[in-house]
Order: C-alpha cells, then sequence, then structure tokens
C-alpha cells in the first residue's frame, strides 16, 4: 500500500512522502499512514469546494492527483477544524455514498491531525513553499487514557503450556520472545538469523532504529531448540536469513503471528478481546517492572519514541539491559 502513493499521489504530496521515506527513515507503515490520513483530508477539502462530486462518484473514489501548491496555500484552519468536525461525526447521513462508520477515536483523530501538522511542517520548513502552518495552532484532541491489559505470570505460564501442534517449537519461542522482550509484532517477523550475536537480539523498531536486547537463557535455548528444526534447505531465496519461516517456507507475516497466537491464547482458555501479540508485549514490560527493573531501563528495552537519546547507545550501560532480561521470570521458563 506505501508505494500506492508513487501513482496515487499528487506530486506536492508524493515529494512530502519520499522525504519521510528516503531522507527521514520512516518505516513503510508510518509513510502508508501519512498517505492515507492525507488522502483523506484532500478528499474532504475537494467535497467541500465540490459538493456535487458525490453524484458522481463514492467519497473513497475521489481524485487527489490534481492537489497543487495553489490548492494547498489556500488551506485555513478554519478547514482543518473543519476536517476534524467531519471525523467526530456520525457521518452515514452527511456523506450519502461515502465513508458510513461513526466518528473516529481521539487517537485516530489525533493520529490524522499529526500527519497534517507534519506536511504544513515540511513545507513551511523544509522547503519553504509556505509561509505560514495553519495546524500549528490547532490542539490535538484529548484521548482518554486507559492502563493496559496484561497477563500474569501465571497466566503467561498457562500459554505457554497451551502452544502445540505441527509448529509447536517455533510459535512456542515466538510467543516466549514476546513475554520476555516486548517486541513489536513489526519487530519479532523482521529478525534475522544474522541479528543473533550469542545472548544478544540486534531488533529494528519503529522508524527502522536499532536496538540490542539481551536474551535470557529461556530465550536462548528456545531459539537454539528451533534453528535445530528450522527447514533452512527449503527456505524460498529472498528470506533465507528470515529467523521465522512460515508453512510455506517464507518469513512469517504478521497475521500469522496473530493467528498463532490467538490459537495458544483460546487453548489456555484466555479472553481474545483482552488479549493480542501487543497485550504480550505489556505482559513483558509489566513483569518486569513487577520483578525491579527501572522504567529507564525499561524504555531502552522496548525502544519507545520518546526516549531522549538514541535506541543503540543508550546512557543506561549493558549490565542495566542484562539484568532486565534476567528479571524478568520468563527467564527460568522449560518447554515442556
Amino acid at each position: 500500500m506505501a508505494s500506492d502513493y508513487l501513482t496515487l499521489a499528487p506530486p506536492i504530496l508524493r515529494d512530502f512522502l519520499s522525504y519521510h521515506q528516503n531522507i527521514k527513515m520512516h518505516s513503510e507503515k508510518t509513510v502508508e499512514e501519512y498517505f492515507l490520513d492525507l488522502r483523506m483530508f484532500f478528499r474532504f477539502l475537494k467535497l467541500q469546494k465540490e459538493p456535487s462530486l458525490l453524484d458522481s462518484t463514492d467519497f473513497d473514489e475521489i481524485d487527489i492527483l490534481d492537489i497543487n501548491l495553489a490548492f494547498v496555500q489556500a488551506i485555513s484552519v478554519s478547514d482543518i477544524l473543519a476536517f476534524m468536525t467531519f471525523l467526530s461525526q456520525k457521518r452515514d447521513g452527511a456523506l450519502r455514498h461515502g465513508i458510513k462508520n461513526s466518528g473516529l477515536a481521539a487517537k485516530s483523530k489525533a493520529r490524522k491531525q499529526a500527519s497534517i501538522r507534519s506536511f504544513f511542517t515540511y513545507l513551511t520548513k523544509t522547503i519553504h513553499l509556505l509561509e505560514v502552518n495553519p495546524a500549528l495552532s490547532i490542539d490535538a484532541p484529548k484521548a482518554r487514557k486507559t492502563l493496559p491489559q496484561y497477563l500474569t505470570e501465571s497466566e503467561c505460564n498457562r500459554l505457554l503450556d497451551a502452544v502445540s501442534g505441527p509448529f509447536e517449537v517455533r510459535d512456542y519461542c515466538i510467543i516466549l520472545l514476546f513475554l520476555s522482550c516486548g517486541l513489536r509484532v513489526s519487530e519479532l517477523v523482521g529478525i534475522n538469523i544474522s541479528d543473533l550475536r550469542e545472548d544478544c537480539l540486534r531488533i529494528r523498531g519503529k522508524g527502522n532504529k536499532e536496538r540490542i536486547l539481551y536474551l535470557n537463557q529461556a530465550c536462548q535455548d528456545s531459539i537454539e531448540d528451533y534453528l535445530l528444526i528450522r527447514p533452512a534447505e527449503r527456505v524460498a531465496k529472498p528470506d533465507k536469513d528470515a529467523l521465522f519461516i512460515s508453512r510455506n517456507f517464507r518469513r512469517i507475516h504478521v497475521r500469522s503471528v496473530q493467528l498463532l497466537v490467538d490459537k495458544a491464547l483460546t487453548k489456555a482458555g484466555l479472553d481474545l478481546e483482552k488479549y493480542s501479540p501487543h497485550k504480550l508485549r505489556h505482559s513483558a514490560a509489566t513483569l518486569m517492572l513487577q520483578n525491579g527493573v527501572d522504567v529507564r531501563t525499561l524504555q531502552d528495552v522496548l525502544g519507545h519514541e520518546n526516549l531522549n537519546t538514541t535506541q543503540i547507545y543508550t546512557h543506561v550501560d549493558g549490565e542495566g539491559l542484562r539484568i532486565a532480561a534476567a528479571a524478568n521470570p520468563m527467564g527460568k521458563r522449560k518447554r515442556k
């Protein structure tokens, strides 16, 4: 989807997206989100100027290739506020042929507003095509704060005990890494064999930023067990270095990981409405905090974006990260 901007975005938007992908080195997913957010924004603005568009096309089919600098220069604070209101409303009556769901949650609206602000910041501060950023004066929607759902230590053990099937060794290793290292799903599927160095694992996080994690003994043992049965000779050539392989002998996909986690959660009698691979990340973080890891070290382990230092050369020394890995009780786990 991210590559769609090469053909579906007007030059002024395409250049912005290319800047984020090739200069800022943002991930494909981030670039895709910018594209989708700004495409919706421009479709809304075109509809505001020409309501009759809906007589001949659906909202999701409105073409934005004619968006140019003159169009963007005319965008005002009022236009952005109108778009935010549009996102908040139940739009089934407002757009006869368009989007028919209820208003977006505050978090989703905030992301779209951030995309708009970033676009105008690029135009004003990076390439100096505009003098004023109309998005700067608009406050972000206030999101409702909720506590993350997480598994207790006993529930983590139940989940690992529930792993079974023809890919048991692989699936066990995947879930153990989630519960021990607090990985994102995208980070896990991107692990290569070459990223392993004794008790260290190189992770590529958001924005292609890299960090080093130290593996507890249980993770090291589980990876070793999996590598013994990994079908190396049958792996497709482009994925030869991928650590986790699917039944089709390709790098495992995010959706496949979600399904194998769901399968184990169901067998363990845990609520699929409450838990997911990302909730396993929350569980790892909670277990580490409960077992004495300080918050600063935990931020380095998780690779949070709000760190003031880089994720590789952190002020927290390697010993602190080793302590974090060892402190997680999943490190004492043995596969049954």
